[in-house]
Order: C-alpha cells, then structure tokens, then sequence
C-alpha cells in the first residue's frame, strides 16, 4: 500500500515546508519524514488496519513566530485494502484544520 500526506497552510495559501510527520501503529513508529518545499511526504507504505499520523505543528509555526493553538495534530485512519492507495491531506491554519480521505 502506498500512503502519503500533503500539509497546506490554509492562513497563508500555499504548502507547507518543514513539517514533523511520523506514521504509527499500536504505538509504533513505522515512518518518519518531514514535508518538502512543496508539502508532501509520499512514498510510505503500510498494511491493513488502524494507523495514525502525527503531525508536528507547533514547531512549523513557532519557526515562523506564529501563535497557535495546535502543538501536534493527530489523524486516526484504518485502512482496509493494503493494495489501494492512500492520501491523508491536512489543511492547517494557526486555530483550525481539517483533513479528508484524498485521491
């Protein structure tokens, strides 16, 4: 299976460099990365069942001298199908986020 975030700053408008990304499982760390100039992290894979991503958000915006109310963002997900892709994107502001199951 083939999983992959992108994070955009939805207060600035444009990607999100520089952001702590770690996928789990039952507590488990299975990937570590941190977004590219353009957001994204692809390339992960893991099978079927509960994962989470945990997104490092507190020290993407103290870099940039911004306050905000989320240290760390966490997404719970469960995949099904090991043999589809996956896209977790996370739309970020310094209050707020959301996120969908992406194509």
């Amino acid at each position: 299976m083939s999983l992959s975030t992108h994070v955009l700053d939805a207060a600035l408008g444009r990607p999100a460099a520089g952001v702590a990304v770690r996928l789990e499982r039952d507590g488990e760390v299975l990937a570590e990365g941190v977004t590219d100039a353009d957001g994204r992290i692809a390339g992960w894979t893991c099978g079927a069942g509960a994962h989470r991503l945990v997104f490092e958000t507190g020290a993407y915006f103290a870099a940039r001298a911004v306050d905000a109310f989320y240290p760390r963002i966490s997404i719970d997900f469960t995949v099904a199908d090991p043999g589809e892709r996956h896209h977790v994107p996370l739309l970020l502001s310094p209050f707020a986020y959301s996120t969908y199951r992406g194509s």
